[in-house]
């Protein structure tokens, strides 16, 4: 994928849910991986053309790890003059160590997300931009169905009101495939996810098994995206523009 159809796909999600506003101060959150530094470049480029002026800032959120070195994620940010906040946390220790949780995903999930919004409140940004991408949004709504027993996934924007924070997804649109081949066209300094969990989540299991029906029914991902999109989730803003596939979306 093109850095043009990159930002293709990103100002159509930001239209469609009424992203980003004049004067914004969007907090990017940076894990390190392929969709956070992907989703940087989207904003960055997306920043010098959009008509409404925003700010961004990068922000990892450092879960106290050995061996997390963000120095090639500092050495993009420089490249693409993005000021770049690291803050450190020991999640992974109270995680892992402390309290030796068998299923950490979750638990890991809801500090880190309440460190970088509270980091990027502290920072004056009123929007912080999460990298979840199209097969996140499917597999999501796969792991609400198993588990919690609800057709559901995360909304594109939402409204955090005790923290006065706004949280956008603007790679909504945007494969997991097409995120690969951005990565290795753009040749991105991801840096290696030293959790001991990774890849042996409930996520991943879900992400097999979209995988392997969309293998056996070829489309069915996109029939299941266009499913949610068009349901009116509850907690889901009302999109300004009708979903269409075409090529901006398939």
């Amino acid at each position: 994928m093109k850095l043009q159809q990159l930002l293709s796909y990103t100002r159509k999600a930001v239209e469609d849910y009424r992203m980003i506003d004049d004067g914004d101060k969007i907090a990017v959150g940076i894990s390190g991986g392929k969709d956070s530094l992907t989703l940087l470049y989207a904003l960055h480029g997306l920043k010098r053309f959009y008509p409404k002026k925003f700010d961004l800032i990068a922000v990892t959120v450092d879960l106290g790890f050995d061996g997390f070195d963000l120095s090639p994620v500092r050495s993009l940010c420089e490249e693409l003059n993005v000021p770049y906040v690291v803050v450190p946390s020991e999640i992974g220790k109270i995680i892992f160590q402390e309290r030796k949780e068998s299923n950490p995903c979750s638990l890991c999930a809801k500090m880190r997300k309440g460190a970088l919004n509270q980091a990027v409140k502290e920072l004056g940004c009123n929007k912080v931009a999460y990298a979840h991408h199209k097969d996140d949004i499917v597999e999501t709504m796969f792991l609400s169905l198993i588990y919690e027993g609800r057709f559901h996934s995360f909304s594109p924007k939402t409204y955090l009101d005790r923290m006065d924070l706004t949280v956008i997804r603007p790679m909504m649109y945007v494969l997991e495939a097409d995120v690969i081949g951005f990565k290795n066209k753009y040749q991105l300094p991801i840096v290696k996810n030293p959790c001991l969990a990774d890849g042996k989540t409930k996520r991943e299991y879900a992400k097999q098994l979209v995988r392997q029906i969309n293998s056996e029914n070829p489309g069915a991902k996109e029939r299941m995206f266009t499913a949610i999109i068009s349901q009116n989730l509850d907690g889901w803003p009302q999109r300004a523009f009708p979903y269409k596939k075409g090529k901006r979306n398939e």
